[in-house]
């Protein structure tokens, strides 16, 4: 498999059906649509999937279909959303022997926050029963990692390669790039701001705008390396007015909202969860009609 992390990797939905099961169908023909779309790697089990509802053995059924997809063409990473280490090593273990790139694993986060030295131990310890490399996802606002504890770890701790750094902290992703060196991965998840981050010299993307967008972020990649910022500029304008239609309480409901628009199998939210109203509809299909996505759709039927 190739395992090399870098570029435009999409953190996939999770379909679920009316009996709020993994609808392995819908799973497969989106992982066939990103392959299509040029992605990079794909990612499942994190925010965007749901990570937070699915069983260890919903986890390791995923990411077993994403391996059989992609056939070793592109790096698959696993999510881990949990509370324990205990919990978080059942995680690592269902998926140990499936061959996937890295784990995507935030710090525990129900309620309390752990100190610096928790973190750390929890890293260390998952590193150690896992044996697989880690990014760290930092995205929980009250569990949140400071970036010198980020590369602490990444300084010390050998399996863990890098992060994915969301929270629409601009300022800690520079920081990190700086503070890495070339050490560590620095994914970007700050949705609407992937092209700074690209030109900054983060090393890709894992963020639910490449999910509703793939292509567009792939090109926006492409443009940045090439060089091609006039080309950027406007993929980025695109991309932002993308986003701020599909910002909401539930993220995961709207990103699947704007697949279903585009025709993809997206499935349903996992319960108590539901699909976003008519005006939410409205906003997103407009968003998705100024970026040509709705054009292609139709196309594509």
């Amino acid at each position: 498999m190739a395992q090399e992390l870098l570029g435009v990797i999409p953190p996939l939905v999770t379909p679920f059906d009316a009996e709020d099961r993994v609808d392995e169908t819908a799973l497969r023909q989106e992982l066939r649509y990103m392959l299509a779309a040029g992605v990079h790697g794909v990612a499942v089990c994190g925010s965007t999937g749901e990570g937070h509802t699915l069983s260890a053995e919903e986890v390791r059924r995923i990411t077993a279909i994403a391996v059989e997809e992609v056939q070793g063409r592109l790096p698959v990473i696993t999510g881990i959303i949990a509370d324990s280490t205990a919990q978080a090593i059942r995680y690592a273990e269902a998926v140990r022997d499936l061959g996937v790139a890295a784990l995507q694993v935030t710090p525990v986060h129900y309620l309390f926050r752990p100190t610096e030295a928790e973190m750390y131990a929890y890293y260390a310890a998952l590193a150690r029963a896992a044996g697989l490399p880690i990014l760290v996802y930092n995205v929980v606002p009250w569990a949140y990692v400071a970036p010198e504890l980020l590369v602490k770890m990444v300084r010390e701790i050998d399996e863990v390669i890098g992060v994915k750094q969301s929270a629409g902290d601009m300022h800690a992703l520079a920081t990190l790039l700086t503070a890495m060196a070339g050490h560590g991965k620095v994914f970007a998840a700050v949705d609407d701001l992937l092209y700074p981050c690209f030109v900054l010299g983060a090393d890709g993307a894992i963020a639910a705008i490449v999910t509703a967008a793939p292509q567009l972020c792939v090109a926006l990649w492409q443009a940045v390396q090439q060089g091609d910022h006039r080309r950027a500029r406007q993929l980025h304008e695109q991309l932002l007015i993308l986003w701020q239609a599909l910002a909401g309480p539930c993220l995961p409901a709207t990103v699947k909202l704007a697949l279903q628009l585009q025709g993809r199998a997206a499935g349903r939210p996992r319960r108590p969860f539901a699909m976003p109203e008519a005006s939410v509809e409205a906003r997103l299909r407009a968003a998705l009609h100024h970026t040509g996505l709705l054009a292609a759709a139709a196309t594509v039927g």
